[in-house]
């Protein structure tokens, strides 16, 4: 049996693609396309609602997308499912995450710097930048 060494990842400089059939690599951090059938797993530290795009909406077409706060406070916004409908809020203090459904569009804002992490299929992400917003 042949056993490859162990060695850390810095979760904020790389991200961890699950691969089909189970294998684990640290991986470039990309915030749209890749392999359709590789799971992103991201980590970030964020300062300003410039570090997460709160001037766009963002969407993943392929999977749901876990958005777990582990230090600091966000505020996920989820645009209207239904026109007319109203947006949605879900606050995310440290320790706390919120399963975005596949295909809802959704941005962030901050509370404080924080640490976030990311889960989800990359494969297809789409950003639109919001109305309105310079």
């Amino acid at each position: 049996m042949t056993t490859t060494p162990l060695a850390p990842v810095d979760l904020f400089a790389a991200a961890l693609h699950i691969l089909p059939g189970g294998g684990v690599r640290a991986a470039e951090r990309r915030m749209a396309d890749g392999d359709p059938h590789t799971w992103h797993i991201a980590t970030f530290h964020v300062e300003t609602d410039a570090d997460v795009h709160a001037d766009h909406w963002e969407m993943h077409p392929e999977a749901e997308e876990a958005v777990c706060c582990l230090t600091g406070g966000v505020r996920l916004h989820l645009r209207p499912a239904e026109p007319g409908g109203c947006e949605e809020l879900v606050r995310l203090r440290a320790g706390t995450a919120a399963i975005v459904p596949r295909g809802r569009w959704h941005r962030l804002e901050l509370d404080a710097p924080s640490d976030l992490m990311s889960i989800t299929l990359r494969h297809g992400t789409r950003l639109e930048k919001r109305a309105g917003v310079r």
